[in-house]
């Protein structure tokens, strides 16, 4: 096994000597090997300080990476642990992303406004998180969205009332998702209270209801949403229709 020293192997970790000494301090990598005065390192301290750096990539403190660490010395599968937070992370929508340029969004949206008017609909839209600048384009997160906002404004519904109704569907979706989740939480995710590091089955199973979670929340809605939009659309229409039949009601007959 190859042997480094502490500016070495601090070197092919991608990290530093005063790292590599404060995660020994917590109790994050073992002591090296003592040749005299000088500190001998190993590849197990290489692939515990490319762990170590991984995990605190992904937000993980430094408690929770030393109960990791300590499940995994003592044989627990700490990669049920990291899956489920590979699920956790994960996006919820296979939706690519996509770009815009100004001049695109300008020519979707912007007609008929002025520069400072384009500016801030564009600001407004980025606080909105439609789109995202990056560099001398946007990056669009849900190339969806920003049609349903062009077939709206062709349409002949005015920009503002669109971003209006997106931020308060926005609002809304938040909710939604809100109450999923605080239903898991208080069922599901309690469970991993019981210890610091749960065992692999229970993580397991909580990793589970995640991924369930992913199709049922639109199995829930989608259909709620159809019902609704069904009832109001109707609600409205009859009201116009009912309008229209009293109007052309009171038109003297032809010829009258």
């Amino acid at each position: 096994m190859a042997e480094y020293r502490i500016d070495e192997l601090a070197r092919l970790a991608g990290s530093t000597v005063r790292n590599i000494r404060a995660y020994q301090d917590r109790g994050l990598l073992p002591p090296p090997r003592l040749e005299g005065r000088v500190g001998m390192y190993d590849d197990t301290h290489l692939a515990r300080l490319r762990l170590i750096g991984k995990l605190l990539a992904r937000g993980y403190t430094f408690a929770i990476i030393k109960d990791l660490i300590g499940a995994w010395e003592t044989g627990k599968d700490v990669a049920e642990v990291l899956g489920l937070e590979k699920v956790l992370t994960d996006p919820w929508s296979d939706e690519i992303p996509g770009t815009a340029t100004y001049e695109e969004l300008v020519a979707k949206f912007g007609s008929g406004l002025d520069d400072d008017q384009v500016a801030r609909t564009l600001e407004r839209t980025v606080e909105l998180g439609l789109i995202e600048p990056d560099g001398d384009k946007f990056r669009v997160p849900s190339p969806r969205l920003l049609h349903v906002g062009a077939e709206l404004v062709a349409a002949g519904i005015p920009l503002e009332s669109v971003l209006d109704i997106a931020g308060q569907i926005r609002a809304d979706c938040d909710v939604i998702a809100g109450r999923f989740v605080n239903l898991v939480q208080e069922h599901v995710f309690s469970r991993l209270e019981r210890q610091p590091v749960p065992d692999g089955d229970e993580v397991g199973e909580v990793a589970a209801v995640v991924r369930r979670m992913r199709p049922l929340v639109k199995m829930v809605v989608d259909p709620f949403i159809a019902r609704a939009m069904e009832a109001r659309v109707q609600a409205a229409l009859g009201d116009h229709l009912e309008m229209i039949r009293s109007h052309l009601g009171e038109r003297p007959a032809p010829g009258g």
